[in-house]
């Protein structure tokens, strides 16, 4: 009788260490998903604030609020497009440190570059939602293997 009860008990110790790990990981999966939730509506919440359009001569999304990844990303193209023409096609580091330019292209850069980590920024967003929501259904999967474990019969552990 021992000899019956030794795997059914290791069987059983395996799922509640499962059970266990499925928690951690749902409970990761979940904190994943409101951190990335979070970080994206602050981000745009932060980026209306600034009530900013796209240029009407963009490409597309012209004349939308900057509130989303797209739109950020368009306005950061037209500053570009904006600097390389006051400049004559030249970049900030091209411009002679006495040219009046400078100054105009330094700012266009800065906004570019804000304009990216905000893309950046909601781009982090939807990937810690994603493995958020990946995290819970591995969590899901380990929660009915250890119940399969800790439910198994004597007659099925030996099998």
């Amino acid at each position: 009788m021992a000899q019956a009860t030794a795997p059914t008990d290791t069987v059983s110790r395996i799922g509640r260490l499962v059970r266990l790990l499925s928690l951690a990981v749902a409970a990761a999966g979940v904190i994943m998903v409101v951190a990335g939730a979070a970080t994206w509506f602050t981000v745009q919440g932060q980026l209306a604030d600034e009530k900013i359009t796209v240029s009407e001569d963009a490409g597309w999304l012209a004349g939308d609020d900057i509130n989303g990844p797209f739109s950020a990303y368009q306005e950061a193209q037209v500053i570009e497009k904006h600097a390389l023409a006051a400049s004559g096609g030249k970049t900030y580091a091209e411009l002679d440190k006495e040219d009046p330019k400078r100054e105009t292209v330094m700012n266009g850069s800065f906004l570019r570059a804000s304009l990216f980590t905000s893309v950046v920024s909601f781009g982090i967003a939807a990937m810690a939602a994603g493995l958020g929501v990946i995290f819970i259904m591995i969590g899901y999967a380990l929660f009915l293997v250890a119940r399969r474990l800790t439910t198994a019969t004597p007659a099925a552990v030996e099998s």
